[in-house]
């Protein structure tokens, strides 16, 4: 059986190398021959990997919490102050930002980092004013670079015309482009390389995983270490809480010798020891008979917040080396035609494995900010934050420093039927819970403290009339207000 097992994955290897092979065949250009090139090699290499695996990635009775000294708070790298030589240490840095997704989950097209998030400021806006803010503080040269997505390149590129004159230096380089696979006879269901029509849909960015290889084949990461460049920070561009601190991590990068630093709090996929090493599993890679155990706070306390503080030669390194061994995440998709498929991604944090003196640091959940559905765009929206110099910070006005839970409901999905239900952002300073579903609008300078619940039935609808002040109530589709 297992010799057959094996015929049948050489099989389909032979066979894959076919098709891609036909793939490259129709690019229009050499450049995009050899781009198409390397790409296809991580991608072949991926599917490798894939056919080997059978069955989650770990053995659950190898993992143990990790040891207290690999994740340290937050707190104890900031009480050691900024370094003496502040400026030398951030010229090192380079700020990462992964710009690949689009905004159709929020019902917007194009990026989702040219969305409007505060005051007409998007997701690039703050970003661009948070660097260009430390460089003019120390006196320093800290550049951005955007990981883009063949879905995003095009329309970030003209945008960033706009920073011309603003004092940060702006590098993009795109993440790979891999064929989605046929479910069933897992061979790519593109036929060419273009993305026109039906095609389209042949392709994917295979997740934030792959931003190593793509960074390394850019030929970027080696024109930054000539620069002097030492280390990145990587994070989500909608996480509006991952903000540069200082020189803390970077010096401390450097004088520890650590060549990756995870941030972590108690969301996403959890950092476990394993095999001697620090390593982030994931909820995919858990054992179904211990999921439940694995969602419990009891035994995993720390959480992957998907910022990374990475030396870049060491991922230069692991690349030449061919060692970044990422676990594969597998998405199945169904296509507008109803074809089932299949896409083979890489998450970033997973790499944290392969380095050697991997660190831990527990942060506070202000530096976990993202912005994923309008429900989080109404609170980075509100009163609950301050805005400067591109970072949010939560109101000194507001006495508990924690994050109100906010659901809206179907209708506030895309960000303009949001918009259209607020003629102004509620005064949300005293808000414990909201709650809202079906038809609700709200009036200008309404206020919402402690719990509020708002529910309108199917054919009804509610107006929040201007001035409202709701405390501890429950609004139903009748209009009647109640205590709670």
């Amino acid at each position: 059986m297992a010799q057959f097992q094996e015929m049948m994955r050489q099989q389909l290897e032979s066979s894959m190398h076919t098709e891609l092979e036909k793939l490259l065949d129709t690019t229009t250009g050499e450049a995009e021959r050899e781009v198409s090139r390397k790409d296809f090699e991580g991608f072949k290499n991926l599917f490798h990997r894939f056919l080997q695996v059978k069955g989650p990635s770990v053995e659950w009775i190898k993992i143990q919490r990790p040891p207290e000294d690999s994740i340290q708070p937050f707190d104890k790298i900031a009480a050691r102050g900024l370094p003496d030589n502040v400026a030398d240490s951030l010229n090192k840095l380079v700020v990462v930002k992964l710009n690949g997704g689009l905004g159709t989950s929020m019902g917007c097209k194009g990026p989702k980092s040219l969305i409007s998030v505060r005051n007409e400021n998007t997701f690039l806006d703050l970003t661009v004013q948070q660097i260009e803010h430390l460089n003019k503080t120390y006196n320093t040269d800290v550049p951005l670079v955007l990981m883009n997505s063949f879905n995003t390149d095009e329309d970030t590129k003209k945008i960033l015309q706009k920073y011309t004159h603003h004092r940060v230096k702006i590098h993009t380089f795109n993440q790979s482009r891999y064929p989605r696979i046929n479910k069933e006879s897992l061979l790519p269901v593109s036929t060419n390389l273009s993305m026109n029509g039906q095609n389209t849909e042949g392709w994917y960015p295979p997740g934030h995983g792959d931003i190593y290889a793509s960074f390394y084949n850019s030929g970027l990461l080696d024109q930054l270490i000539v620069q002097g460049k030492e280390y990145i920070f990587v994070s989500n561009i909608d996480n509006l809480g991952a903000t540069v601190c200082g020189g803390g991590p970077v010096n401390h990068l450097h004088t520890s010798n650590v060549s990756i630093i995870a941030y972590s709090n108690p969301q996403g996929g959890t950092l476990i020891q394993y095999d001697g090493k620090l390593r982030l599993l994931e909820i995919a890679q858990v054992p179904k008979a211990h999921v439940d155990e694995f969602k419990s706070v009891s035994k995993f306390k720390i959480f992957n917040t998907n910022n990374l503080w990475i030396s870049l030669a060491a991922i230069k390194r692991l690349q030449e080396q061919k060692a970044m061994d990422l676990e594969i995440i597998v998405n199945p998709k169904t296509l507008d035609g109803g074809q089932n498929v299949v896409q083979l991604e890489t998450a970033v944090g997973a790499a944290i494995k392969c380095f050697d003196n991997a660190l831990g640091i527990n942060v506070p959940r202000s530096r976990f900010l993202p912005v994923k559905t309008t429900s989080d765009l109404l609170l980075v929206m509100s009163n609950l934050y301050s805005l400067e110099a591109g970072s949010l910070t939560m109101s000194p006005k507001r006495e508990f420093p924690t994050t109100p839970h906010v659901k809206l409901g179907s209708s506030f999905t895309k960000v303009q039927e949001y918009v259209n239900r607020f003629e102004s952002i509620p005064d949300m300073l005293e808000l414990d819970h909201l709650t809202v579903s079906g038809d609700v609008t709200f009036g200008k300078n309404v206020s919402l403290k402690g719990t509020v619940i708002i529910i309108a039935n199917h054919g009804d609808r509610i107006d929040i009339p201007a001035g409202s002040m709701l405390e501890n109530k429950i609004v139903s589709g009748n209009l009647r207000i109640m205590d709670h």
